[in-house]
């Protein structure tokens, strides 16, 4: 059930991710020296951030100061989906403060790309009966949207906004932008277990694993309650994580498929 549609969304990711390595490998390599903050994105040590210049940009959703020498996140992947949270290679950033973890919250719920996504999730979970309680037909569709898009909201806020807040860590994910498609893989999936306090030091991830977990748990109010077993809740649990992973990936080597597949387009 849930576990082949986070393996079938897993795969294009993963594909996606070989391509862009693929051609990244075989393009002519810069003889430009690279920027010495690239040693700040260790995928197991952090230093300080600098402070961010007093004139610098604010966006609607991240500030930033980038290093001409990487490759630029876009604010959406293939001009639709949010990309808001990914924080270009080589980037000082100020510490993001509480209303902008719940701006940044706010926007992966209520994007139009979100009700879309829902949708899909919805009618992938109405196909494979997944929750027999809803019945079928139109009426059953408008409980698999719903529940979708409320199971996104709650995921979102629990894991960007809430436990940020609470423990203090910044939800955005910081590109590495360097080394070998393993390496930077392993330093997407790290992500899911180490992140970044406010104050720029490495700490555990209590928002991607106890806020994804709280989210899991928090759904159970408002699913049948057949639905309600730990198993169920374990499985929402362990697969929301897992597409944040795959999503890591994505973000991680989104500026090079970017670049080189899609010419900048995005």
């Amino acid at each position: 059930m849930i576990f082949d549609s986070l393996l079938s969304h897993s795969r294009v990711f993963f594909a996606a991710a070989a391509i862009a390595v693929l051609l990244v490998s075989t393009a002519p390599q810069s003889t430009a020296q690279q920027p010495s903050q690239a040693d700040v994105f260790s995928p197991y040590k952090l230093a300080a951030l600098d402070p961010a210049p007093e004139n610098t940009a604010d966006s609607s959703n991240i500030t930033a100061v980038t290093s001409a020498t990487s490759a630029k996140q876009s604010k959406r992947i293939l001009g639709i989906f949010p990309n808001y949270r990914a924080v270009s290679a080589d980037t000082q950033l100020p510490p993001l403060p509480l209303r902008k973890k719940f701006w940044l919250a706010t926007q992966d719920s209520f994007d139009y790309s979100s009700f879309i996504t829902a949708g899909m999730l919805a009618g992938v979970a109405q196909a494979k009966n997944s929750t027999p309680e809803f019945g079928h037909g139109s009426s059953a569709y408008g409980r698999y949207y719903w529940h979708a898009v409320a199971d996104q909201g709650v995921g979102n806020y629990m894991t960007e906004a809430i436990f940020p807040t609470l423990t203090r860590e910044d939800p955005r994910y910081y590109t590495l932008g360097h080394g070998g498609f393993l390496k930077r893989s392993r330093y997407a999936f790290t992500r899911l277990l180490i992140t970044r306090t406010d104050s720029g030091r490495s700490t555990l991830n209590f928002s991607e694993i106890i806020g994804n977990g709280a989210g899991a748990g928090i759904s159970d109010a408002y699913y049948p309650s057949r639905e309600r077993t730990w198993t169920k809740t374990g499985q929402k649990w362990v697969a929301q994580i897992g597409l944040d992973g795959a999503f890591n990936i994505l973000k991680e080597f989104w500026p090079d498929i970017n670049r080189i597949v899609f010419r900048s387009k995005y």
